[in-house]
């Protein structure tokens, strides 16, 4: 299957600082050769610690900000040989949900106006018809026509967040980049928000890059999961086979964290050692070597390709064959997060909600 969006060897440095005649001195290396590819129709996760460039992917993708280096193709086309008018139209096809749904909304507008500027400045729907479109995205997302009436400040955290996505669906997209969507959210909510996501993907064909630090989340809701690392993936697989044996130290460190609501079930925690190095002096070699138990001098010195093992599972790690099995990381059963399935098949019409659910929920 030909991918929807190809991205390879993406590469955004920041000038950190500059001399006294403005030439730079420093630079952030923000994204450093990034490569992957999304399917249309399929959920991409962006995993890692913040500050490891994930959000930077994104709006990169969608050149919010402009990349120093790399390509990035949508259906075959080069986004970055496009110039404005072509850039325009592409905004039909890609579109963001950001992580505060506070922010993101204009406080002057009515939701009204803000579902009617996306048709307006694409004219997609005839002025006379807007208001039944809006009326239309309201219902697709669980709101009720009578709200396009109201400002945002009249909303709760997770109707704005569904005010957003209805936003973003104005245009007909085909691929949406959800940065961080639920984090800001209360936990009950999250889950009707993810069920949402899932629903208007198998209703629309959508593709999401969805961007996250929260595991429990990601595992619900993503076909593969690239883990980032200082501005590098390190490792890349489905879903269900990189949280049943991750392959990179680094992947095996941030599922040890998730925290499991069963005190009898076994596990290792993996515990790194020392500072995460700074992105404006990225250490030689591997760049998680400075904190890998596993690392060795080759590590120091030599920068480990992505390579794929023949089944869809690439990692960037020397030392892959030698490391020990990941079994002992999480429980058997999987083990993460039950009580969010159950949140998740309670609001599709299943089990009762716990009555303590924001107890057992904890994002990493």
């Amino acid at each position: 299957m030909t991918a929807l969006l190809e991205v390879e060897g993406l590469v955004k440095h920041f000038v950190a600082d500059r001399s006294v005649f403005g030439r730079p001195t420093a630079h952030v290396k923000a994204v450093d050769g990034v490569s992957f590819s999304v399917e249309a129709g399929k959920t991409l996760a962006l995993v890692g610690e913040s500050g490891c460039g994930k959000s930077t992917v994104s709006r990169l993708v969608l050149r919010l900000i402009e990349p120093d280096a790399g390509t990035v193709r949508f259906e075959g086309r080069d986004l970055l040989a496009l110039d404005a008018n072509q850039l325009r139209i592409f905004r039909r096809d890609a579109q963001i949900i950001f992580q505060d749904p506070y922010a993101s909304l204009n406080p002057r507008m009515t939701v009204s106006q803000i579902l009617t500027e996306p048709l307006a400045l694409h004219d997609l729907v005839p002025p006379p018809r807007r208001r039944e479109r809006v009326e239309e995205l309201l219902r697709l997302v669980g709101l009720e026509p009578r709200f396009a009436r109201r400002y945002p400040h009249e909303f709760s955290g997770g109707q704005r967040q569904r005010i957003a996505i209805a936003r973003a669906l104005a245009v007909e997209p085909k691929l949406i980049i959800c940065d961080e969507p639920v984090s800001a959210l209360d936990v009950s909510i999250r889950s009707q928000i993810l069920n949402l996501l899932r629903d208007l993907q198998d209703r629309l064909g959508l593709a999401y890059i969805f961007v996250s630090h929260d595991l429990a989340v990601v595992k619900h809701i993503a076909d593969r999961v690239a883990v980032m690392n200082l501005g590098t993936i390190v490792e890349i697989a489905e879903a269900q086979a990189l949280f049943a044996a991750p392959t990179h130290p680094y992947s095996r460190a941030l599922l040890s964290a998730i925290p499991v609501p069963k005190p009898r079930a076994k596990r290792s925690r993996i515990v790194l050692q020392g500072e995460m190095p700074s992105a404006l002096r990225p250490p030689p070699g591997c760049r998680f070597h400075t904190r890998c138990p596993y690392a060795i001098e080759r590590c120091r010195v030599e920068v480990p390709q992505l390579l794929a093992d023949g089944t869809g599972h690439a990692t960037a790690c020397h030392r892959t064959a030698e490391l020990p099995p990941p079994e002992s990381i999480v429980p058997a059963d999987g083990g993460f997060s039950p009580t969010l399935e159950k949140l998740v098949a309670a609001f599709s019409g299943g089990a009762e909600v716990p009555a303590r659910a924001g107890v057992d929920i904890v994002g990493t």
